[in-house]
């Protein structure tokens, strides 16, 4: 897995950390709040949320396409703007106080870290949240801060297309001046995965209950699967 490698770089929701499900319970209580009546799960608001992302991914941030949707399903008087603030202050509290690293995770970025490895973060997720997992979540900060051990961090604005599009991990290549095979990333999700393969770099598929209904095409797809870090861990402890 991890031989020729020199960079690794992680996904961050539902990959290093642990809240593709948070987000799916924010995106509930949002839209119990737009004035919606009827009995909607997790997978559902993942799966409209991710289908809409996925097509509006050239725009500067699909994100206000996705509330400007759903604003207009569940009939609220709220402007597309409007929604995407109130999403983001339902979502404060969880960014700072309950989101946290996946079991294991940060023992194998400390792990990797030891043994001379540059590691990156490559994600969709606005800036903003970014940094709050940087500064504020004590969770993070108190078992692996982010700045200390990763050299790059790039998100939503750092790129004109999301995953699938290769785009983030082309840059990365290009910035840290090395060959694909000299890369390895880590993804939980089907675009993710799918945008890896994209630019041509092994991936390794962390397991994510909440990309089970795409679990097939991400199998099919990646070139590792794991459960759990510890996994991990014990083949880096090889080299």
């Amino acid at each position: 897995m991890f031989k020729n490698k020199k960079v690794i770089v992680f996904d961050m929701d539902g990959t290093l950390i642990d809240s593709v499900g948070i987000w799916n319970e924010i995106d509930l209580k949002l839209i119990n709040e737009l004035g919606n009546k009827e009995i909607i799960t997790g997978d559902e608001i993942q799966r409209q949320r991710d289908q809409i992302l996925t097509k509006y991914s050239k725009m500067e941030n699909p994100y206000t396409e996705y509330c400007k949707i759903i604003g207009e399903k569940y009939n609220s008087k709220l402007n597309e703007e409007e929604i995407l603030k109130l999403r983001y202050e339902i979502a404060q509290n969880y960014l700072e106080h309950v989101i946290d690293y996946k079991p294991n995770a940060e023992k194998l970025i400390k792990k990797l870290k030891e043994k001379g490895y540059i590691l990156g973060i490559a994600s969709i997720t606005r800036k903003n949240n970014m940094n709050i997992y940087r500064t504020l979540n004590k969770n993070i900060i108190e078992k692996a801060n982010l700045d200390e051990y990763f050299s790059f961090i790039y998100t939503r604005e750092d790129v004109k297309e999301i995953k699938p599009n290769p785009e983030i991990y082309l840059r990365i290549l290009k910035e840290q001046n090395i060959l694909n095979s000299e890369c390895l990333i880590f993804e939980d999700s089907l675009i993710g995965v799918e945008a890896a393969k994209n630019a041509g770099i092994k991936c390794v598929a962390v397991y994510d209950k909440y990309s089970d209904s795409d679990r097939e095409k991400i199998n099919e797809l990646s070139d590792y699967q794991i459960e759990d870090y510890l996994i991990v861990i014990k083949d880096l402890n090889r080299f």
